[in-house]
This record gives structure tokens, sequence and C-alpha cells, in this order.
């Protein structure tokens, strides 16, 4: 029980009393970053006060930085992190498409990635003891027996019946009206993307991505031969509209290509009124939007966020998306839902490889039918809010002073800028030297920048990675400028 001490005389305010006891328990390192402090509801009988005291008491916490609320979820101990807030960036003078090349260096990072002698602390997907890998294997061989014949032959475009019928109910939650034949299932949201560039460009033509943006989308378009305009882009806003609007003046542009949730990786969330300036802007110009929103379901609290494609009134939205980044990545299922883009897409889906695998679509459904999808989000998304509240706090022990970093709301990508003049290049040739996988920086954009960043994933926490991002930091500071 907290002595009832009111304001009186100068004496310290109750709620004060109760504030003060869970800072001291953040400060000794009883709650940890990420951790979820008590409820409202047991504070107040743990200290035997008022409801309303409590609430003061964590809104003063809440203004002092030290927890966060979580829609629906609760009190959680803050990161102490110096966070990258720019301002919106404003249009430039001139704002120019760029020829992109193939990059030996991304070719390199993509390949180390899957070597497990080195520790991944670059490789963004889920961490397989996060995943419910005995369920879907439960599943798969169960619907194998169910299906026969079923499970081994090609489902054609649009793809299974009973997987889009489920996506079309899921796409509800994200704003989107969608029947099941609107779906066309795809080989990953990769595949997606790829098709939705391939029905909207063609060799030569110029297409708007976010900056920094992800590294193998621009390796994509320039196997397509497009070129690139990159717009500047911010953690806290995506995308600059105003920026854009200046490039849609001057520039002829076929498509434009975004991550509209916990972006790769900039970890940015798009207002909801930016998207629909976004879609209106677009659509004035008869524009298509690709838009990959394959961390959408990863938001931290229970509230999915929008899409930009719930904005779509002409059809001009192309929303793709996956299972990869939440169940299965090597079951490569996803989807696309195109608008009038879509009889296109099918027939390219078709010329490229018939058709997704039967098996793993048979058994997306089943999972995505039986519930067990929702349960897996609630538990995945926990963890990673923890493991990126400790990676954070981590990069703040570690890295050196002036280093900071985003602060994702969903997904598990962290985005860190080291202090001017620290080569993240090097510090990518020298982490593999010591066994460990980062991704560059300057792999985000078509000219070099973004030097002193580096991609971090926080899909896993242990003992192991921390160690690694000891590692690092000891390196980022050997590299620091004379």
């Amino acid at each position: 029980m907290i002595s009832g001490q009111k304001e009186n005389n100068g004496a310290t305010l109750l709620y004060e009393q109760v504030a003060l006891e869970i800072s001291g328990l953040i400060e000794q390192g009883t709650f940890r970053a990420g951790d979820r402090v008590p409820s409202i509801r047991q504070l107040s009988h743990r200290f035997d006060v008022s409801i309303n005291t409590v609430m003061q008491a964590y809104a003063q916490l809440e203004d002092q930085r030290l927890i966060e609320a979580r829609p629906q979820s609760g009190y959680y101990v803050r990161s102490r992190v110096p966070e990258i807030r720019e301002p919106v960036p404003q249009p430039r003078a001139s704002i120019v498409p760029a020829t992109v090349t193939i990059s030996d260096l991304c070719q390199q990072v993509m390949r180390n990635m899957t070597k497990s002698e080195l520790l991944p602390l670059g490789r963004v997907i889920p961490s397989p003891e996060n995943l419910p890998i005995d369920k879907l294997n439960r599943i798969m061989a169960s619907e194998l027996r169910r299906c026969g014949e079923q499970a081994v032959l090609y489902h054609m475009p649009p793809g299974y019946a009973k997987l889009r019928v489920q996506i079309a109910k899921r796409a509800i939650m994200a704003g989107i009206s969608a029947s099941p034949d609107e779906v066309l299932i795809t080989s990953g949201c990769v595949e997606a993307v790829l098709l939705a560039l391939r029905a909207t460009c063609r060799a030569g033509d110029t297409i708007a991505v976010e900056s920094p943006f992800y590294f193998n989308f621009l390796q994509m378009i320039a196997e397509l031969g497009l070129k690139a305009l990159e717009i500047p882009s911010t953690p806290q806003e995506g995308i600059s509209i105003e920026a854009l609007r200046y490039a849609i003046e001057q520039n002829k542009i076929s498509a434009c290509l975004v991550i509209s949730n916990f972006g790769n990786p900039l970890g940015s969330l798009m207002p909801e009124g930016r998207k629909r300036e976004l879609v209106e802007l677009l659509s004035r110009h008869e524009i298509p939007l690709i838009e990959d929103d394959i961390y959408g379901d990863l938001v931290f609290g229970n509230e999915r966020p929008g899409t930009a494609k719930s904005f779509d009134t002409k059809g001009l939205v192309i929303y793709c998306s996956s299972f990869s980044k939440t169940i299965a990545p090597g079951y490569r299922v996803g989807w696309a839902i195109a608008g009038r883009f879509q009889p296109e897409m099918e027939r390219l889906k078709m010329m490229m490889n018939i058709s997704t695998a039967s098996p793993t679509q048979i058994a997306m459904a089943e999972f995505l039918a039986t519930g067990g999808y929702d349960h897996h989000l609630r538990t995945i998304r926990r963890i990673h809010a923890r493991n990126l509240s400790q990676m954070a706090d981590a990069i703040v022990r570690y890295f050196p002073s002036g280093t900071r970093m985003t602060r994702p709301a969903g997904g598990f990508i962290l985005w860190v800028e080291m202090p001017f003049g620290t080569d993240a290049i090097q510090l990518y040739h020298r982490a593999l030297e010591c066994g460990i996988s980062i991704v560059p920086g300057p792999l985000f954009s078509l000219t070099n920048k973004y030097g002193n960043h580096i991609r971090l994933s926080a899909a896993r926490w242990d003992e192991k990675i921390e160690h690694g991002v000891k590692t690092l930091g000891e390196l980022a500071h050997e590299l620091l400028p004379q």
C-alpha cells in the first residue's frame, strides 16, 4: 500500500508516488524495454488506490516517455532510443528518374542471408521457433489425404477457390471489399508485385518509388528495364505526397510502388489520411498504384491499419500481399487484388508458371478456415514488439553515441542511422568476417545514399543475437571517422 499523502503543503501527490514506484522498477531493470507493465486494475488493487489515480500515474509515465500504450493491449516499457524524426521532405528543384542497375553486392547480401554459419541480423523473415510449424504440418498431411488427386493437380489462375474465399474475408479487416473472383493467388508477394509491374509498365517506363526502398524491388525494376524515380519518405508519414505531386508535374510516371504499412526498411506507417491523398493524387492522373501490404498484419496491438486500396474507386490500386512474413515463408503463397488489371495479371501468371503450388494453397486455406491465424498473429505481434524494444535498447548500449533508429509500430525491422561518416558497406564486410550478416543502407537507394545506415531484423532475440549486436557496435566504434 502506498502512503495516502495528498497535495498539501508540497506533499507528493498520490499518483506521483505510484509513478515513482513504477519508474523505479523500470530503472532497476525489473521491467525492461518491451515488457508489459501491470494493468491499471492490477495496480489499483496492489497499491490500494483508485483507478483514476493509476491512470494519472501512467499518463505521467507516458509524458516522461518511460511507457507507451498499445491499443487493446495495455502499457509497455518504451525503449530509450534516439529516434529518427526527420521533417517531411520538401520537393526538390528537380526530380529525375534514374536507370537502375543490377547490383553484385545485392546478390551477395541475399546469398549471405541464407548461410547457416552466419548470424542473420539482416534477414527479414520470421524466426522458425515463432511459427506454427507442427500445426501446419498436420494440416498439410490431413488435407493431402482428404483432397487426393486435387492436391497434385494445377489450380489455374486465379487459384484455389477455398483459399480465395478466406483471403477475401480477411481483406475486409484491411478495409477492402473484394469477391473471391477478384483475388489472384501468386507465388509470394514478390511475384504479385512483379506481375503488377509487368501489367502496368513497359521497358523504358518510369516508376515512382519510396526512398529508401526495399532493395529487391529495385533489382526487379532493373531486370524489367524500367527507370525508377526516388520520392523521399519518412518513418512517420511514409512517401511524401508533396514531392510525388511535384514529380508527376515534371515526369511521365507509369506506376507508383509503395509499402504502405511498416515499410521496408523504414518501418513507416502511412496515416490513413495520407493513404487517401496518395490514391486521390494518382487517380487524378490515371497512374496505377502498386501497394505492398505484406507487413500489415504485424501491427503491435489489435487494430490492423487500413490500406490505400480501401480508397480505390477506379480499380487503379493493385493490392499485393502474402503469408511469408507471418506464417510460412517457404510456402510462397501470396495474392493480388488488382482491380482493372486483374485479367492481364491472370494471363501473365499463366504464362510465367501456370499455377502456384497446390499443396501449399490447400494447407493455407484450411489453416485460415480453422481460425489458427488470428491466434498466431496475437502471439507473434507480442514477440516482435518485445524483440524490437530489446534490440533497440542493445543498440543504444553498444553503438556509438549519436546513433539513431526508427520506432516502428509493427513488423520487425529497424533502420539504424550511425554517426555521419561511418561507412555501412565497410561495416557489412567487417561483420561478415565476424560471422554476422547485415544489410548496408546504400542498397536501398539508386544513388548510394544512406551510406551510414544499416537495416537490422528483430525477428529473433536471444543471447546470440544480443552478442551479435554488441559486436556490430564495437565494429561501428572502430569505423568512426577520426
